[in-house]
């Protein structure tokens, strides 16, 4: 069989590859950026275990590229040897990628700190790590929690402590898609307290 059709030699515009630090130049970053595409890097998996021996793998760096045109092997593996990395191969979902430099989806292995993923040449990691619809619920039954047992009133309360405290995932969610339900609690929340102050107000008057 074909080597290079082995590896996928069709046109995409992503591509992946892994990366040595003992292999690589010291200024690896630097010829990948002067390449002036986008790509995210992933934090250093040192913690990885091969699952036939239980060893610690050799340390390595996940690099997703993401080119403006479709590219062949040929193309993406000129760049790839400039780095000394492993043959570049094809990406089918960058989100799915992104997410796996830090194993956000396979909890079985090592958790990586999903905030050492870099984006290079304008690449946006954030985009990539938008939470699930299952993340986005157990994120609103936290702020939910957050509200009853500090009997939160205002919804400026809840955005302050989201800002200050948990920015990477309630502040965004506050921010795009989830203020109006959290509004509607707190002022559910608001309307129940004070009913309940009236009508205490009229027993002890009685």
């Amino acid at each position: 069989m074909n080597n290079k059709k082995s590896r996928g030699s069709g046109r995409t515009r992503n591509w992946v590859f892994i990366l040595y630090p003992e292999s690589a130049p010291l200024n690896w970053r630097d010829v990948l950026d002067g390449e002036h595409i986008r790509w995210i890097e992933s934090p250093l998996h040192d913690r990885d275990i091969n699952e036939t021996d239980g060893e610690v793998k050799k340390s390595h760096y996940h690099v997703l590229l993401m080119f403006e045109s479709v590219k062949d092997f040929s193309q993406v593996k000129d760049i790839t040897d400039k780095v000394n990395s492993a043959v570049p191969i094809k990406c089918n979902g960058t989100r799915g990628m992104v997410r796996y430099f830090a194993h956000l989806d396979n909890l079985e292995k090592f958790q990586y700190d999903k905030n050492d993923i870099v984006g290079h040449g304008g690449a946006d990691v954030a985009e990539f790590l938008k939470p699930t619809l299952g993340e986005r619920y157990v994120f609103i039954w936290e702020m939910r929690e957050y509200v009853r047992k500090n009997d939160i009133l205002e919804f400026c309360d809840l955005f302050d402590y989201a800002a200050e405290n948990r920015f990477e995932d309630w502040f965004p969610l506050l921010c795009d898609s989830c203020a109006y339900v959290m509004g509607q609690f707190i002022k559910s929340c608001r309307n129940k307290y004070f009913d309940s102050l009236h009508v205490q107000d009229k027993r002890n008057k009685n």
